[in-house]
């Protein structure tokens, strides 16, 4: 009999769990596109990412101008990949894979979720994805070394 309310519990905890998950990545989805759109809609009004179209600009002035422009189109950029990570996570989470590993298939702690909301890897998971990928570029480094002695 105890074995019957927990599988009754379950399904109830995932029902409220993908209502949660849902309502943080839609929240999260909105402020994005807000974001976005509104930085582009303000470009298109002032013709530029600096505002400083129309303005005359010394040497100094006008590097500096283009500088913030390249920083102002990189945070669009990273805000519209994110936006573009979110909507896959919104994908998952309507097949019913979102909040699980990719590697191990364990649930990934709400806390991260929160956190991270399209991440793909429980902590652990990712922890050891990365220490591998650092272990991977330490032997390209040194692998690049030892070819230069051997040209000489």
């Amino acid at each position: 009999m105890k074995n019957t309310q927990k599988k009754e519990a379950a399904p109830a905890k995932s029902v409220s769990r993908y209502a949660e998950l849902k309502q943080m990545l839609d929240g999260r989805r909105r402020e994005l596109q807000a974001e976005v759109q509104g930085k582009m809609r303000g470009v298109r009004e002032e013709g530029s990412w600096g505002g400083k179209l129309n303005e005359v600009l010394d040497t100094v002035e006008s590097a500096e101008a283009d500088i913030q422009e390249e920083l102002e189109f990189a945070l669009v950029q990273m805000k519209a990949e994110t936006l573009n990570k979110v909507n896959d996570a919104l994908a998952r989470l309507e097949q019913g894979n979102y909040g699980n590993c990719f590697d191990c298939d364990e649930e990934i702690a709400e806390k991260r979720l929160r956190a991270l909301p399209f991440a793909v890897r429980c902590k652990d998971c990712e922890q050891a994805r990365e220490n591998a990928e650092q272990r991977e570029r330490q032997l390209t480094a040194r692998r690049g070394t030892s070819s230069l002695f051997m040209d000489v």
